[in-house]
């Protein structure tokens, strides 16, 4: 199976329980009907990218990287790589790879999407169609910064940096709820 496939099925496998995020999918799956290159980053009107808050071993804290691009903290992930086999084998890849932890476990549900303006790498303006999961560290577990990150750090999931976006707020709330149904 493809990626594309995969982030057609991920996507229409999925039901947010809130009617905008049910919009944004929707969406996110015509422009997927529409490009078949959707998911790689050399598709300049925007392109899927793959997201993950990592929580601690007792869902309280999330792990948030300071990039080094748009200088906030933000949750770990980026762009889809061609040997990525689904959304999210690139979403736990991409939170290995940043955090340095070993032993993550991901929800393989999507717990929110977010699509925002980003001049990536691109080098011109483009869009970042965020899938974005939830991603749990094993207790004990230990990270390391990565060439792609300024800093890491574990926040409260209730007191998230105050510059924090709203596809930030709007994922650790909906972590906070998978958390709870755990």
């Amino acid at each position: 199976m493809t990626l594309h496939r995969s982030a057609v099925d991920t996507l229409s496998a999925w039901r947010p329980t809130d009617p905008a995020q049910d919009t944004l999918r929707h969406a996110v799956l015509a422009f997927l009907h529409a490009r078949e290159d959707a998911c790689l980053r050399e598709c300049v009107p925007g392109h899927l990218t793959g997201s993950a808050l990592v929580l601690d071993h007792s869902g309280r804290h999330a792990l948030l990287t300071l990039h080094p691009r748009i200088g906030r903290w933000v949750q770990l992930g980026g762009h889809c790589e061609p040997d990525d086999d689904s959304l999210v084998a690139a979403a736990l890849r991409e939170a290995t790879e940043e955090s340095g932890i070993s032993g993550l476990t991901i929800e393989p549900q999507p717990a929110a999407l977010h699509v925002h303006p980003v001049t990536c790498s691109l080098g011109v303006p483009t869009r970042h169609l965020d899938v974005q999961f939830v991603v749990h560290a094993p207790k004990g577990a230990e990270i390391a910064i990565s060439d792609e990150s300024l800093d890491l750090r574990w926040w409260p999931l209730d007191e998230l940096p105050d510059d924090s976006d709203y596809g930030l707020t709007q994922l650790a709330a909906a972590a906070t709820a998978s958390v709870r149904l755990r």
